[in-house]
């Protein structure tokens, strides 16, 4: 049996540009995917704080250091430059690899830069 568990997510993530007239998906910065363990093409769920849209869609790789956080597609419909998002990836893990499960958790401030990186479940019992 595997467990469908929070593999990694970017948590409170600023949007900062939003690109209808592109192909798809989330470009994320580079230092962002390093950070966060995320990986170029994978499916993530992106989460709105500013509205409570939920979606899914793949991720393109952004150039280090710019911060940037773009919504491409239909996908840029769902957002407005300056909301808030979660970008979250899960994975299927054995009843053995849960024994070292540790999602990792990427804080980020307003600018995108990276103020804390953990492996913290806050608000549960996960330590």
């Amino acid at each position: 049996m595997t467990f469908d568990m929070l593999y990694s997510k970017i948590h409170r993530a600023v949007v900062t540009d939003a690109n209808l007239n592109y192909v798809g998906s989330i470009t994320i910065d580079e230092d962002l995917l390093k950070a966060s363990n995320l990986r170029v093409g994978q499916k993530v769920e992106i989460v709105n704080i500013n509205n409570g849209e939920r979606f899914s869609t793949y991720i393109i790789k952004g150039k280090a250091g710019l911060k940037e956080i773009c919504l491409n597609g239909a996908a840029a419909r769902k957002v407005e430059i300056g909301d808030k998002i979660i970008v979250i990836a899960y994975a299927s893990y054995s009843e053995d690899e849960l024994n070292n499960y540790k999602p990792t958790i990427v804080h980020v401030d307003k600018q995108n830069n990276i103020v804390e990186i953990t492996n913290e479940l806050i608000g549960s019992e996960y330590e």
